[in-house]
């Protein structure tokens, strides 16, 4: 930390905040916002939600005592401040690199992380979890909850809300209204809650009831002081706290969430409530206190490198297409050719790559907000009625529509298409978001067919196969740039269940998966120079179904084989390929070594990082090479 932060060094964190001022803690605000800016300037992260959020984090530590009382983050986009302001300001200068402070809350970072989080809509659910803990055990604490950034379109948020309001327990949920999730709030409950009345209108609404019951003999007065206490019941009849009151929550807001004085007033309030459940609605800016970030707070919720003095940000040195991008212009390029062709995402137009499709077919596209499960049998309902569905979401936010993949897509058999971006791994977003588990969850499900493109041409390709695709289909690619293939004018169709040898090689074979296959011919022939030996790699192209005759051919010719996957090792792809041996009493023919996740969740750093430390990269590959051309009777070459 530098001059710019003074109070963040002296002050004793977080229990130093309940001496501030309202004054100092403004200040102090001025002081987290800077600290966020720098640090994501460089290490990138989630920054326009957590601006938001300054004020009510400091108004929340200086009303709560954290030693004991308990706050629970919804995704943790917005809990920057928050680790700021709990010990860890000085330590925020490692923010998502490796082996420093996770993006978002983990509860074995700090003991005021009490709810590990990264996923959309958990908060309350968690939150009815330590209510209940409390009440069980006797002890007499808050457990507050603060879920917004669009995680209320969320269904499992409401079914928190449910149950809370059923149980009449006490707990305090905070609405953090910011009107975006990570692209604009979707759907009639976000009308809703964005319904405002003006001071003036209320304000005189209130003086025109008032003035009319006073003019009541006898009982106008008291009619009045009743109507004067039941203020907010009146507001909240025009307001959405008619919507939270139905979930038998008291209801307080909304609330300018950058007023420090007022948000404190309003939490007092809040916590002083001891028989049942409050609702606490604030009101903040995605972005606060900087301009680029308010004035597009979709492209500043999640930055990699920018220039804090003007919010410019720094492009990537590759230059070249990520996955992502390309992905969108093909989608693009074929729902213009075939009017059956649908995009949907679960509120991620720009992290899926479909906002040009939204651009360029508005009637086709639907972003159904942070609700995994609905998207899915929404595209369910639409295959069936004959249009070809493409569900765009990434690889880790699937895993929370499993049911409905297998019972409405799986089971009947129907042409939906999911477009899984992230699939591998992801870098800094650490283990929430790792997308390894998809060929694992994937690959045994009836009637569902798994590809994994190798580069951006391929990918065209598998998208344009699977506009005719009569059954569900499965594409996985991975984050950040393609490797710059030019794509093919014609976009052949691929064939079902056939591979392609994409190097020849006569003494080792390497089946690699996806991205895998351009870093495993790299290593291949850096592995042959040094030892002189021959390797073939071969490209499935199909997880699901598999090109069995060519395996068959690899496993009957080839003693040493070598898998290579970004996905788990377990139910991955290399397992298949034991099973595939194992059904065909092939067992003993060849050894087959695997490459991919192990059986643990991948930390935060960077995808170079990862892939170097899982043998991932072209050096970890050669590595295991090497070893397998050694067993093969093959010794390095001397350096001359």
């Amino acid at each position: 930390m530098d001059n710019q932060t003074p109070y963040l060094k002296t002050l004793n964190l977080p229990d130093g905040l309940h001496d501030l001022t309202n004054a100092e803690l403004e200040r102090l605000a001025t002081e987290v916002r800077t600290r966020i800016l720098d640090v994501c300037s460089t290490n990138g992260g989630h920054l326009a939600p957590s601006l938001g959020t300054v004020e009510l984090t400091l108004a929340l530590l200086s009303e709560l005592d954290m030693n004991k009382d308990q706050l629970i983050w919804d995704v943790g986009h917005q809990s920057y401040p928050f680790k700021i302001l709990t010990g860890r300001a000085e330590a925020f200068s490692t923010l998502r690199k490796k082996d420093g402070l996770a993006g978002f809350p983990r509860r074995a970072e700090s003991p005021y992380d009490v709810f590990g989080v990264g996923h959309s809509s958990t908060s309350i659910s968690a939150a009815l979890g330590f209510a209940a803990a409390r009440d069980l055990s006797g002890l007499d604490h808050h457990v507050v909850a603060v879920i917004g950034d669009g995680a209320l379109t969320g269904g499992e948020a409401f079914e928190g809300l449910n149950l809370a309001g059923h149980q009449g327990r006490r707990l305090i949920v905070i609405l953090n209204d910011n009107e975006m999730s990570i692209a604009p709030n979707v759907g009639a409950l976000s009308r809703f809650l964005s319904r405002t009345l003006t001071r003036r209108w209320f304000r005189q609404t209130r003086k025109d009831v008032l003035s009319f019951l006073r003019t009541i003999p006898r009982v106008g007065g008291k009619l009045a002081v009743y109507a004067e206490r039941g203020e907010w019941s009146f507001k909240s009849f025009f307001t959405p706290g008619m919507l939270f009151e139905a979930f038998r929550f008291a209801y307080i807001g909304p609330v300018d969430g950058h007023d420090i004085p007022t948000l404190r007033q309003h939490l007092e309030r809040a916590l002083a409530v001891e028989d049942g459940p409050v609702l606490l609605h604030v009101r903040t800016q995605k972005g606060h206190g900087f301009q680029a970030a308010e004035e597009d707070p979709t492209h500043y919720h999640g930055v990699g490198h920018f220039v804090p003095e003007t919010g410019k940000l720094i492009p990537s040195k590759s230059g070249v297409p990520s996955f992502t991008k390309i992905f969108g212009q093909e989608l693009v390029r074929l729902g213009k050719k075939d009017a059956r062709v649908v995009a949907i995402t679960a509120a991620m137009p720009d992290g899926t790559g479909t906002t040009a499709f939204q651009q360029a077919i508005p009637d086709r596209f639907f972003d159904v907000g942070i609700c995994e499960q609905h998207a899915i049998t929404f595209a369910a309902g639409l295959a069936c009625a004959g249009y070809r569905p493409f569900a765009c979401i990434y690889s880790t936010f699937l895993q929370r529509a499993y049911d409905q993949i297998i019972h409405d897509v799986c089971l009947q058999d129907l042409p939906v298409t999911f477009c899984i971006d992230r699939a591998g791994l992801v870098g800094e977003d650490g283990g929430t978001h790792q997308g390894v588990f998809d060929i694992s969850y994937l690959r045994f499900l009836p009637n569902m067919h798994l590809l994994a493109p190798r580069d951006e041409n391929m990918l065209a390709r598998c998208v344009a196969t699977a506009a005719d695709f009569g059954h569900p289909l499965a594409i996985r690619y991975p984050r950040g740039a393609a490797f710059g293939v030019e794509v093919d004018q014609e976009r052949a169709i691929l064939p079902t269940g056939r591979g392609e040898v994409v190097k020849e090689g006569s003494d080792i074979a390497v089946l690699a998966v996806g991205r895998c296959v351009p870093v495993a011919c790299e290593a291949a022939r850096t592995v042959e120079e040094k030892y002189g030996c021959s390797i073939r790699v071969f490209d499935p192209v199909w997880l699901k179904p598999l090109p069995e005759e060519q395996i068959l051919d690899i496993m009957k010719n080839f003693r040493f084989i070598l898998s290579v996957e970004e996905g788990a090792v377990q139910g991955g792809f290399g397992s298949s390929l034991l099973e595939f041996a194992c059904d065909r009493g092939l067992m003993g023919a060849f050894e087959l070594c695997r490459i991919g996740v192990p059986d643990m969740f991948i930390e935060h750093a960077t995808q170079a990082e990862q892939r170097h430390d899982l043998f991932l990269d072209v050096d970890g590959i050669a590595e295991k090479l090497g070893q397998l051309a050694q067993k093969a009777g093959f010794s390095a070459r001397s350096e001359e």
